[in-house]
């Protein structure tokens, strides 16, 4: 089989599926795993697909981000016991920020320690620790619609007037050299600061984020203790290499 012809046939394959596995490739295919990974690194070259551990899967916009209504639906169980280990995290009268995102909302109904306070850049947060009777703070800026996320120099101005123990930040991507990164370079700014203002820093993501690298760079994975719901045994060494993983 020709070289073009093998790159056609897993095009075709990806556009099915959206994601392959290597094995099944080698079996389509009727070639050596060699000659399938070869074909996997030219097409990435070629911006054809996106090499993940055990096969591949189609690009994507790395600068892109869903909405939260669509963030809701993905990955509910795993998002909803790295919110249960982040409220772990939290003690009496401990004064917290609370990044905007779907994990981080999901967070505030575990939260069981007493006299907390709150800063948060997300709108439907805010909603819910009022609901908890959770004395709150939302910051002020730029509101981005599609993920009710407050941004924007005003909002970093805003920061300035707090401490806090502790944060707990989303992230997209979760990787060994790039560190932690999101779609866009003013959330980056916001989850930067809020870093610095604390005393620790939590970041919440599930697994299908680790290996992952987006548009904009948060900072170093030695910088925040990483909460995620299992973490891949090819992805391991690497990642607890440079940061404290909670994942009980």
């Amino acid at each position: 089989m020709l070289t073009e012809e093998r790159y056609a046939i897993i095009i075709e394959r990806l556009q099915q599926r959206g994601i392959v596995k290597l094995q099944e490739l080698v079996e389509l295919l009727g070639t050596s795993e060699s000659t399938v990974r070869r074909d996997l690194v030219d097409l990435e070259e070629q911006g054809m697909l996106r090499r993940i551990h055990g096969g591949a899967a189609l690009p994507k916009d790395n600068r892109q981000e869903p909405g939260m209504n669509e963030k809701t639906f993905k990955n509910i169980q795993e998002k909803d016991l790295i919110a249960r280990r982040a409220a772990r995290q939290l003690r009496d009268g401990d004064c917290i920020f609370l990044d905007a995102g779907t994990t981080t909302l999901k967070m505030i109904s575990y939260i069981e320690a007493e006299q907390v306070t709150v800063v948060t850049n997300g709108l439907s947060h805010v909603e819910a620790l009022v609901g908890k009777n959770i004395r709150s703070y939302l910051l002020g800026g730029m509101m981005k619609m599609h993920t009710k996320a407050v941004i924007g120099s005003m909002a970093m101005q805003n920061m300035e007037q707090f401490r806090f123990d502790k944060c707990f930040l989303g992230a997209n991507g979760v990787d060994a050299q790039m560190g932690y990164t999101t779609p866009d370079p003013e959330e980056a700014l916001i989850k930067r600061r809020a870093k610095e203002l604390s005393g620790a820093a939590f970041i919440l993501a599930d697994s299908s984020k680790l290996g992952e690298v987006l548009f904009a760079r948060m900072f170093d994975l030695d910088d925040a203790y990483l909460i995620t719901d299992a973490v891949p045994d090819a992805l391991r060494e690497s990642l607890t290499h440079k940061t404290k993983i909670i994942e009980g």
